[in-house]
């Protein structure tokens, strides 16, 4: 596609509307773990360390696409190793600052996961400055190699309040949400092309918005 027709204001509304899907309806997340290289003691002559030491885990908004799981067959007997893509809106990335690396690890659920690879899947039109996002690919670790606890929803087997989420708030490009702060940036809102999004506060899917019922609703529509 030509940039005579597709210039920046357009590549903030491809990315706007990606951020949208992404985050405020399909309401996926990772947790990712990079390493700490100041933290990490590494072999001076050999340039590896036995123990590697992780920063704070960080919570991004994603496209999953689980695998299934590589079933191999030794003496031993059968192992499964799940595999998993994810898909990350590029600039979502760049706005906060973060930088997904070979070799670092997250989790999906209760399963942890070593990147082995990171690309960038798709350009925007054909423009190479402009990406449409990442892939990453992860394959799960053992627990000897890598080992946390789970955070977010893992699964409805799990008897605790963690086992499933039950509220799900969306970002909408505000500053703060329900949860705290977002780090969410909608680019048009920023430039001041499009006005900031009614109501005031982003929607939820919660208990909120049964009014009495069982189970869980759309609030913030001018529900009170």
């Amino acid at each position: 596609m030509p940039r005579l027709f597709i210039g920046p204001r357009e590549m903030d509304f491809f990315n706007d509307t990606a951020k949208e899907i992404t985050k405020d309806i399909v309401g996926q997340k990772i947790y990712y773990y990079e390493i700490s290289f100041d933290k990490t003691k590494v072999h001076p002559v050999y340039e590896e360390s036995m123990k590697k030491v992780f920063e704070k885990p960080i919570e991004i908004s994603c496209i999953v696409d689980w695998q299934p799981p590589e079933v191999s067959t030794s003496r031993f007997g059968q192992d499964y190793k799940a595999k998993i893509n994810v898909y990350i809106q590029s600039r979502d990335l760049t706005q906060k600052e973060i930088q997904i690396k070979d070799g670092s690890f997250f989790s999906y659920g209760s399963q942890f996961f070593e990147i082995t690879s990171v690309e960038n899947y798709k350009k925007i039109y054909g423009q190479v400055e402009y990406d449409s996002g990442i892939l990453v690919v992860g394959i799960q670790t053992r627990k000897d190699v890598f080992s946390s606890e789970p955070l977010g929803p893992t699964s409805e087997a799990v008897a605790n309040d963690e086992g499933i989420q039950e509220t799900f708030v969306q970002q909408r490009g505000f500053e703060n949400n329900q949860e705290g702060p977002t780090g969410d940036t909608r680019d048009l809102v920023k430039k001041g092309v499009l006005d900031a999004p009614l109501p005031s506060e982003p929607a939820e899917v919660s208990k909120r918005g049964t009014t009495g019922k069982v189970g869980n609703g759309f609030y913030g529509e001018g529900d009170s």
